[in-house]
């Protein structure tokens, strides 16, 4: 097909295809999905190789939030049935991330349910970061915190934190549709002040919540605008006694063209496969590796994962292999921008994508 060529073309020179191509990859038919899955798995390839990292999400603190994102089992008025409780002790914390690196991964996760932290919750979570990095050389740390305040950025970074996560989720047009409490601009900001303090950033989205194909080109374009290092594309479980409990509308062939257009709008990123996988893609999990170079390990914040040691046959099984904590996942020039804002100090930005 001239449009994949096209496409992977561009990919390799890390040029943004047009919305129009995008759309194109969403539209195409289930007898070309196996030449699109090819097509975006050379660009996977010629960033990342066969790498595949593992990352390990640690639920600092779980349900109670007083915000009403739509997806969300952990929701104001959420009647799922979940596990509900306040902050981890940093050594408890600390535990959880140890069985995650002995499974293999590479970033733990920290994860907190809420709007955003106060000054007291940044200091406790700073010394949960310190816990983990003194027991774990060469294990990266990301903070999910929500929507951030000014300097705690920063605080985080001194901690210690390497990287922050904060997804967009869904199109700037359709936000309000999902989530009330908060608008699209304040998770782009939040994005933003990880880059200005030094904190490679984490933003992705949600596929699955009833969106078009346009949403989806939309988030995606927003995201490649961002210019995050890493794009978690989570697929939506619908839990039951949330409002989307009933949108049980993706397939598996489906959810590789997301991937697949993800891959080719953000070609240098670190495309993470993340919730949902098991569920949704099923047992076309393998060839999602064929677009992602990163995925999670075991559970997630409050539905159970594949088991670890299944990711780890899987991964071999496909032909590819587990990246080490000795190995840098980002191309050069993302690692270089990267340093480059950190040595400037806090309040610079990352320069815009090529």
């Amino acid at each position: 097909m001239d449009l994949l060529n096209t496409l992977v073309d561009k990919g390799l020179r890390r040029e943004l295809p047009t919305r129009d191509e995008a759309l194109a990859v969403l539209a195409t038919s289930d007898d070309e999905l196996l030449d699109v899955v090819a097509a975006a798995g050379k660009v996977r390839r010629h960033w990342f190789g066969r790498r595949v990292k593992l990352n390990y999400l640690v639920n600092l603190k779980s349900g109670l939030c007083p915000e009403d994102c739509s997806y969300c089992s952990q929701r104001l008025g959420s009647k799922a049935e979940i596990l509900k409780y306040t902050w981890l002790k940093p050594e408890e914390a600390a535990s959880s991330a140890r069985a995650g690196v002995a499974g293999g991964a590479k970033r733990v996760c920290l994860v907190a349910s809420g709007r955003g932290p106060t000054d007291r919750d940044v200091a406790r979570v700073s010394e949960t970061i310190s816990a983990i990095k003194q027991e774990n050389e060469g294990v990266e740390v990301c903070a999910c915190l929500g929507l951030l305040s000014d300097g705690q950025a920063g605080r985080l970074r001194e901690a210690g934190a390497d990287a922050y996560n904060h997804n967009l989720n869904t199109s700037e047009s359709t936000y309000k549709d999902i989530c009330t409490t908060h608008d699209f601009a304040d998770r782009v900001e939040t994005v933003r002040q990880a880059q200005g303090a030094g904190l490679s950033a984490c933003s992705g989205l949600i596929a699955g919540m009833g969106e078009a194909d346009a949403d989806l080109v939309d988030v995606a374009f927003a995201l490649r605008e961002l210019d995050p290092d890493s794009v978690p594309v989570n697929f939506l479980i619908p839990f039951e006694g949330t409002p989307l409990a009933d949108e049980w509308n993706l397939t598996p062939q489906r959810c590789l063209r997301i991937l697949a257009m993800v891959r080719f709008v953000c070609p240098d990123a670190e495309v993470r496969l993340a919730g949902g996988r098991e569920v949704q893609l099923r047992s076309m999990q393998p060839l999602a590796l064929h677009l992602v170079n990163s995925i999670f390990l075991g559970d997630y914040l409050t539905s159970e994962g594949q088991a670890g040691q299944a990711d780890l046959e899987m991964i071999a099984d496909a032909g590819f292999e587990v990246e080490g904590t000795d190995t840098t996942t980002l191309p050069g020039h993302r690692t270089d921008d990267l340093v480059s804002v950190r040595r400037r100090g806090p309040g610079t930005e990352l320069p815009p994508n090529a």
